[in-house]
């Protein structure tokens, strides 16, 4: 019993470290691929898809992550009397940290495209071709995400923050000065360009686990969906841990 167990464990590394491995191969594939020009076209195209596919999810998730973080802090704050703090607050939690981290969500979109070419033996064509599928599909992707997940990041911080505003105001009782001016006065621009600097680096990971995962989906349409959530848990995890990391270099 005990070395079925251990067995099955050592199987599990063993399969996690060879899956690394052809993920950091394939990265490093795409990015001796940059040195030939890019396909600007295919990189706007990507940029249209996922930027304004993820548009909605992430302007309601900041919304109502501002919210909950007013909610949550006003009365404390009003409390001790330091209600004049609250926008500050809201505003250096989601510009460093949740704006960047839930602007990540495109990776799902790019893995059930590349599984479903895959699944319709796209790909293959493309090989047949001699067309690189690394050059042809995860090069625009890389540098699509590392251009929309950025602005998605700033637009959610706005959206987040808006959020906000409203509890606060309207439910709290503070004026639209006193939270403004927290702003201003606790709030630094690096609070929002750090969340950027943060975006750009989730999304070049993020789109190489979706090509990745995409890439090596398994055959039917079952395959596409599993494909799908391995690349929403990979990247949750990815996401997670090299923000720890960015946080302390960072800040």
């Amino acid at each position: 019993m005990l070395l079925r167990i251990l067995s099955a464990i050592g199987a599990f590394v063993l399969r996690r470290f060879e899956e690394l491995g052809t993920i950091i191969m394939l990265y490093g594939e795409t990015i001796r691929a940059l040195r030939h020009k890019p396909r600007l076209r295919h990189i706007l195209a990507q940029m249209s898809h996922l930027g304004v596919d993820s548009l909605m999810i992430v302007s309601l998730t900041l919304l109502f992550t501002g919210v909950v973080i007013s909610l949550q802090t006003a009365d404390v704050l009003i409390r001790f009397g330091a209600q004049g703090t609250l926008g500050g607050i809201v505003t250096i939690a989601i510009g460093r940290e949740l704006g960047p981290v839930c602007a990540g969500r495109v990776g799902s979109a790019i893995t059930a495209e590349i599984a479903t070419m895959k699944v319709t033996e796209q790909i293959d064509a493309l090989r047949v071709m001699a067309v690189s599928p690394v050059d042809y599909l995860l090069v625009p992707r890389m540098l699509a995400c590392m251009i929309v997940v950025p602005i998605l990041t700033v637009f959610g911080d706005v959206i987040g923050v808006f959020g906000g505003w409203l509890i606060a105001v309207f439910y709290k009782g503070l004026t639209t000065y006193s939270y403004m001016n927290s702003i201003h006065i606790f709030a630094e621009l690096f609070d929002m360009t750090g969340g950027v600097i943060k975006a750009i680096f989730f999304g070049n990971v993020i789109a190489v686990l979706g090509c990745y995962y995409g890439l090596h989906c398994p055959d039917g349409a079952e395959g596409v969906g599993r494909a799908t959530t391995k690349t929403v848990v990979a990247s949750i995890i990815v996401i997670f841990l090299l923000n720890a990391v960015l946080t302390f270099l960072l800040y």
